[in-house]
């Protein structure tokens, strides 16, 4: 008999490569809680809320002139300016 597989038309199944350390933490997790793999998996995704990005952008502004969008021309000795000796 094969297994019956309680998904739904709305589900996909997919594959997750893991560590071995995250595939541990997963399995423990399951039997801790009861849960199959696949709903922790699921339920973490749905809780996910991504960190806003970090702006990397930077200015020069007060330490060398320019407009501060990038350093590539900017001469060498006005950016050394203040290094070392």
């Amino acid at each position: 008999m094969p297994y019956p597989v309680p998904y739904t038309d709305s589900m996909r199944k997919t594959s997750v490569y893991l560590s071995d350390e995250l595939a541990e933490r997963l399995a423990r997790l399951a039997r801790e809680t009861g849960r199959s793999q696949a709903d922790i998996l699921r339920s973490a995704i749905a809780a996910y809320q991504p960190s806003p990005p970090v702006d990397r952008a930077f200015a020069l502004s007060g330490c060398v002139t320019g407009d501060g969008s990038s350093v590539a021309g900017i001469d060498d000795d006005e950016l050394l300016r203040g290094f070392g000796s």
